[in-house]
């Protein structure tokens, strides 16, 4: 019997939260339960190496699946690392890592590393524990278990909720976590995120057993763990907010500059660029092309805050913009691989348009029949690229090798090449 099971009698698999459609007599039982303190107390935080020796013992020692989550300071500080680092497995108690203090924990990572890791949304977690030296082999998703099992909502609290019956305090979501001593409350909701992780793997594994679908989400956490690291971004000024009203290329270049002045000073100073400079502020100066400081002060995002120092900084940058030979503006558009905007497939090429109306059809259908999401079903960018350029003739063995070229899971291809290759047909 499980940690939650011994605190509530037969939580197995509540749907106080909205369990899947397809419940097959699963009934709503009492109300849900505010877990308001982890079981063993708010454990100290580890922050030197004598104390995260013992932890890597206790672990590696424990048994079981291991919970793992990280706490980032998205919006407050440059990047995506990691300022907190929670675990908890059977055996072990919980722990919570300051990141900072102890910025190697490869040793860590190496211990549990042969065992199964449970993460909640773990691609968002995956990029911040390498850069600290814990990679996987294994894992189980508990987000994306919920997506394939059908749950309408796949946050971590309506899972707790829907399917244990617990209530978890989810207040200190948003907060610096960079700060330097973390206040108590803020740990203790750490713990807790720790805290029924695995016992929600454990009845997902059930439900996902019981419809049939847990070598699919197998297949996916597999996938999830392999994949290498993303590669840097290319232009990624050109992922700046209001983007779309940038129509010229000079003012294209005065985005490029600013952005690029911004992140030079984000990162010098640790903080998030959006608190140095405003995406709104970058494209408002792009579409004004101010002649000179007085002009940019003027402008929205500039306002009377700004220091006069940093007004000449960021006019410098738009002046290097305005000085640019028309050789070096960048190009409207990015260079793209693969199939252009759907909205332009009727005008260059309507049978295309027919076949991706078709498919994205059958796909719907399929996805609704299956109780899932269509993208956890197959990924909208693989349908339009096999609809825009599909293997001739499109049999199901020409369909599914184009699907496989395209990175969809072996469940994926055996569900969705039938009717893929009838809506091609």
């Amino acid at each position: 019997m499980t940690d939650a099971q011994e605190t509530a009698a037969d939580s197995s698999l509540r749907t106080t939260g909205g369990a899947p459609p397809d419940d097959d007599g699963l009934a709503p039982e009492a109300a849900p339960i505010p877990l308001l303190e982890p079981r063993d107390g708010i454990p100290p935080v580890i922050a030197d190496d004598s104390a995260l020796a013992e932890v890597i013992a206790a672990f590696a020692a424990g048994t079981g699946p291991v919970a793992v989550d990280a706490e980032r300071a998205s919006g407050y500080r440059y990047g995506q690392r990691a300022y907190l680092v929670q675990l908890r497995r059977e055996g072990a108690g919980s722990a919570l890592i300051d990141p900072v203090a102890c910025p190697d924990l490869s040793g860590l990572g190496e211990a549990i590393g042969g065992v199964e890791w449970v993460l909640h949304a773990a691609t968002q977690d995956l990029p911040c524990l390498r850069e600290i030296g814990m990679v996987p082999s294994r894992i189980f998703d508990t987000e994306l278990a919920g997506r394939l099992a059908g749950f309408p909502r796949v946050g971590l609290g309506a899972m707790v909720e829907s399917v244990l019956g617990y209530v978890l305090e989810k207040g200190h979501s948003a907060v610096d976590w960079s700060t330097r001593p973390l206040p108590e409350p803020w740990l203790r909701y750490a713990a807790l995120d720790v805290e029924l992780l695995v016992d929600l793997r454990d009845a997902l594994e059930k439900e996902l057993d019981r419809q049939g679908k847990l070598d699919w989400a197998l297949q996916e956490f597999d996938a999830i763990a392999s994949a290498p690291p993303a590669p840097p971004r290319k232009d990624p000024w050109r992922r700046t907010s209001g983007m779309h009203k940038v129509r010229r290329r000079r003012q294209m270049a005065v985005v490029r500059e600013l952005w690029t002045a911004r992140d030079k000073v984000a990162q010098r100073r640790d903080v998030s660029p959006g608190k140095v400079l405003s995406d709104g502020a970058i494209v408002e100066a792009a579409l004004s092309l101010p002649p000179n400081v007085h002009a940019l002060a003027g402008l929205s995002g500039f306002g009377h805050r700004m220091g006069r120092r940093q007004l000449e900084q960021w006019q410098a940058a738009v002046d290097r913009a305005k000085a640019l030979p028309d050789a070096e503006l960048p190009q409207p558009g990015q260079a793209v691989s693969g199939p252009p905007p759907p909205r332009s497939w009727a005008d260059r090429d309507p049978a295309a348009a027919s076949r991706l109306s078709a498919a994205r059809t059958a796909v719907s259908a399929l996805a609704e029949q299956l109780n899932m999401p269509q993208e956890n079903l197959i990924t909208p960018d693989t349908v339009r690229r096999v609809c825009w350029e599909p293997p001739a003739p499109a049999t199901p063995e020409s369909v599914a090798e184009a699907l496989a070229g395209h990175g969809a899971r072996r469940w994926q291809i055996e569900q969705v090449a039938p009717v893929l290759t009838a809506a091609l047909s």
